[in-house]
């Protein structure tokens, strides 16, 4: 077993993984920060993170989601793993009835299959510890479902119903199984919606603020940093009251 705690983060390229990156980090994390196609940005950080942290170690890993196999491929090019965070993702926003059959797949690929085959194939490296961890972004939508973003919510959904289920199947092994909700996190995709559009969501959350990357980060540190081992199969809201 490896004497550095490795952390996999999907998604790393990210709005919401690049602050998890950075936050775990600073815990004392090593890192696999996992791309598709932000591989400029997540070289970056590993340049930044490995300068600020010497003593660990951050390793960039490529892997299309959308693909049959693609869990398989990432696998392949880890070595000790402690945590698995799943930040990966694709939004869409279209009607059910403008869905193609492919890009429902792509969804379930990207969201579902090969997370959860990842964490199947890990589970070996999970359960060498004493407690590890696994940790789902999930969504908002994922708890009430969105009109316009029906297959989305569909996958969401499916991620927190695996949470549960995974949480009491692994617990014998040490593996504590938890979601994030998140609402509006102030990402670079959302900074695309037009301004009036982001008012009237505003308007809807209690709190009036959107949420920031970094909140996410905090509840993943909290969960992956031993004061939540008591924690599993929970999915924590985090999105200023819009869903109580």
């Amino acid at each position: 077993m490896s004497l550095k705690n490795y952390a996999l983060v999907l998604g790393a390229s990210g709005g919401i993984g690049e602050a998890i990156c950075k936050r775990l980090a600073t815990e004392g994390w090593s890192l696999y920060m996992h791309y598709n196609s932000g591989e400029q940005m997540v070289n970056k950080m590993q340049k930044e993170l490995s300068e600020s942290y010497p003593s660990g170690d951050f390793k960039c890993v490529q892997s299309d989601f959308c693909q049959l196999g693609a869990a398989e491929s990432l696998a392949a090019q880890l070595t000790d793993v402690r945590a698995i965070i799943v930040a990966n993702g694709q939004s869409m926003l279209k009607l059910l009835t403008e869905t193609t059959e492919e890009e429902m797949e792509s969804l379930w690929r990207v969201h579902v299959q090969n997370p959860v085959r990842m964490i199947s194939l890990l589970s070996a490296r999970l359960r060498s510890y004493e407690s590890s961890y696994v940790v789902f972004i999930g969504s908002i939508w994922g708890n009430t479902g969105a009109a316009g973003e029906v297959m989305y919510s569909s996958v969401k959904g499916a991620q927190h119903a695996f949470v549960k289920a995974y949480a009491k199947e692994a617990a014998y092994g040490g593996i504590r199984v938890n979601g994030i909700a998140p609402g509006w996190i102030e990402t670079r995709m959302n900074g695309e919606i037009p301004e009036d559009e982001r008012q009237m969501v505003m308007e809807e959350i209690p709190l009036m603020i959107p949420g920031r990357p970094a909140e996410v980060a905090d509840l993943v540190d909290f969960l992956t940093s031993g004061k939540a081992d008591y924690m599993t199969g929970e999915i924590l809201k985090l999105n200023g009251g819009w869903y109580i």
